[in-house]
């Protein structure tokens, strides 16, 4: 992975809560992701140590950031963090976001010609190389039969494949909420394939194994406050999406769609996210998309459980 220059960080020979002013933990955020959802629930208010965010296009440069040392943790899809595994990412998944992978989607617009998935067929689909939208993609290649090359791919990050798309150099997009709803409301595009029974539509949030061991106390912290965040907004889908359509330029019945559908929560990392991360090890690993056999008991932390639990149980 690419080298990023690394942050300076005081050095932390303890962290016992309170903490001192001096603790930070550097947390790796897209737009209108973490930071939106926890500011919106109100649950970053006197934390005992700072909270340095750092905001990313996409999940590949959070990951190399990570692999750099520049953050301590960051939310990523398990495709992206898959990839970033296989060629020696030192972090692991502590925690995991489950949704209705209903809004993960090959998206083709109003006037496209494409109707059905067999349409697909020979067409050029842009999605971000290690994307969740390029697991979709492989997903459905192969539940199809079909050769990876049956289609022609075009990896762009997402704000190239919006243009593309909108432009027509490509005819469709595989992308992810909220990039989906987006085009819903704004554009009428149609999703013509979904995630739902092709991929588990996971995303973690994920930690470096040095923070994991050295600020340990402050990961525990705020992903308390980030399963609090999760509990709210699914009885404040309304509240939410005001404040995150603010934050981002869009009308609020934008992330009213998108969050509507997904449910969003907070689990732990368990047997079944467990299950659902060998799948999608072995998918790539079939696809010859990489070539490290993992086992993605490796590959996680269990011991957040206690944090989440004790979030979603906060009011």
């Amino acid at each position: 992975m690419k080298s990023l220059a690394l942050y300076a960080l005081a050095a932390l020979a303890a962290f016992t809560m309170p903490a001192r002013a001096e603790s930070v933990l550097i947390v790796g955020d897209q737009k209108g992701g973490s930071r939106a959802l926890m500011e919106a629930a109100g649950v970053l208010k006197d934390t005992p140590y700072t909270i340095d965010w750092k905001e990313f296009v996409a999940a590949a440069p959070l990951l190399e950031a990570l692999n750099a040392g520049a953050i301590d943790t960051g939310i990523v899809g398990d495709a992206p963090f898959t990839f970033a595994k296989a060629v020696g990412l030192k972090a692991k998944a502590i925690a995991a976001v489950r949704q209705n992978p209903g809004g993960l989607a090959i998206l083709v617009s109003k006037a496209s010609p494409i109707v059905t998935a067999d349409d697909l067929k020979g067409k050029k689909i842009a999605t971000g190389r290690g994307s969740i939208g390029h697991q979709l993609l492989v997903a459905f290649l192969e539940k199809k039969g079909w050769a990876q090359d049956a289609v022609r791919t075009t990896f762009l990050l997402p704000s190239d494949a919006k243009i593309a798309y909108s432009t027509g150099s490509v005819d469709a997009w595989s992308t992810w909420e909220p990039y989906v709803a987006q085009e819903e409301v704004l554009f009428g595009a149609r999703r013509i394939v979904t995630g739902e029974g092709l991929t588990p539509g996971l995303t973690y949030q994920v930690a470096r194994d040095d923070a994991i061991a050295t600020k340990r106390a402050m990961l525990e912290d705020f992903i308390t406050r980030l399963s609090r965040a999760r509990t709210w907004s699914l009885s404040h889908i309304d509240d939410y999406a005001a404040t995150w359509g603010k934050l981002v330029g869009l009308p609020p019945k934008v992330p009213q769609l998108w969050l509507s559908r997904a449910q969003i929560k907070l689990a732990p990392i368990d047997d079944s996210v467990v299950t659902d991360e060998q799948n999608t090890i072995d998918l790539y690993v079939r696809n010859n998309l990489i070539k490290t056999k993992l086992k993605a008991d490796d590959i996680v932390d269990k011991t957040f459980a206690g944090a989440i639990e004790k979030g979603a149980a906060t009011p």
